[in-house]
């Protein structure tokens, strides 16, 4: 039976499904930086691990005058976060929308939140015999109606990016209709020659930008994300309404230091460029097996042999990818992997190689 989890990373859980020690797992299901945790960062903490012993500051000044400087921006434009899932759960609470918009396949916690809100959802499904993009419909889909409209830009688990032209159609769209756009730029780090909407909020009242910190500077264990609006109201509404102190002190400190780290940020970004188009080559070449170009650090698959768990297979050789049955408009063919070192990407493609050529015998 396959391994279904909510969410990438989930290694402890699909050891002890397979009755091994967690460490023996190469995971591929959660996109995180292969090069590891800066090192400017561990030696901040190390330095500075009398932080434990106090408490942060419950504005997070430093943390957020670092984020507004990154981006440009007012301070009281941004709000950091315990994750960008935190700020998620806390945009939807305070833009209280009676009916929300979602794409999908998408990132799972937008539909909790909404629901926990008692939103009416709904779906706007992305088609694989249209590249799994949006087009035209999208506009005509947002009505006077909605009230909320998710976009996850690169989509997760497609890792596509939706054409510039359309994004401000939409964002014009919404702005026209009054209805709340929330953007999630979580692995647009990834992509270096992507401005995303931040610069643009001046221009639209009602646009919500997150972003994560977390997959970029592989510090998931921290816990650390962001939210930048226009909106300051709604801004400042969150900040003081939620409960003090849900960031701890590492993470704020993370914030502070690793957006100036400009050699870590070059080598990430040389890495990608180097081992994105090399896996997507070599996993486009297997024979059962289709791949869809991506943008950010993980490739979106489909196995296309019948009756072949790819995930279950690929942990028997210890290795974890993500199964996206779980996503909305997806059957259990399709899969996601993240893009890791160059030994580690081999070790997948030959794995995947083996199980694919087993399996392909077997069939004849």
């Amino acid at each position: 039976m396959a391994f279904i989890s909510e969410h990438g990373g989930n290694t402890l859980e699909a050891a002890q499904a397979l009755g091994v020690d967690p460490a023996l797992l190469t995971d591929f299901s959660a996109n995180i930086n292969p090069l590891g945790m800066p090192a400017s960062l561990r030696r901040a903490i190390v330095e500075q691990l009398t932080l434990a012993e106090r408490y942060p500051d419950v504005e997070y000044r430093a943390l957020h005058a670092a984020l507004a400087k990154h981006h440009n921006v007012p301070p009281e434009w941004v709000l950091a976060g315990n994750g960008e899932t935190e700020l998620i759960f806390n945009l939807v609470q305070f833009l209280a929308p009676a009916k929300a918009l979602l794409l999908t396949p998408g990132f799972a916690e937008y539909r909790r939140a909404l629901t926990r809100a008692g939103c009416e959802i709904i779906d706007f499904p992305l088609r694989e015999s249209e590249g799994w993009q949006p087009d035209e419909k999208l506009l005509s889909a947002l009505t006077p109606q909605m009230d909320c409209l998710f976009l996850c830009t690169p989509n997760n688990p497609t890792g596509l990016l939706p054409e510039k032209k359309l994004l401000i159609k939409v964002a014009k769209r919404c702005r026209e209709q009054n209805i709340a756009l929330v953007v999630d730029e979580a692995f647009l780090d990834f992509m270096s020659d992507e401005p995303g909407f931040i610069p643009q909020l001046s221009h639209y009242p009602q646009l919500y930008v997150l972003r994560s910190l977390t997959k970029f500077f592989a510090i998931p264990g921290l816990r650390l994300g962001y939210l930048v609006s226009a909106d300051t109201a709604m801004v400042k509404k969150i900040r003081q309404a939620r409960e003090p102190w849900t960031i701890n002190a590492f993470a704020a400190l993370a914030g502070e230091i690793i957006l100036e780290d400009r050699a870590y940020i070059k080598a990430t970004r040389e890495w990608l460029s180097r081992e994105q188009p090399r896996l997507f080559s070599l996993l486009a070449s297997l024979p059962g097996l289709t791949a869809w170009r991506p943008g950010a650090n993980y490739i979106f698959i489909r196995c296309d042999i019948e009756g072949l768990d790819l995930q279950q297979a690929l942990l028997g050789q210890f290795i974890l990818i993500r199964h996206c049955k779980n996503y909305p408009g997806l059957d259990e063919r399709y899969y996601r992997v993240a893009v890791k070192s160059a030994a580690d990407n081999d070790r997948l493609v030959a794995a995947l190689r083996k199980v694919l050529n087993d399996r392909g015998r077997a069939g004849e």
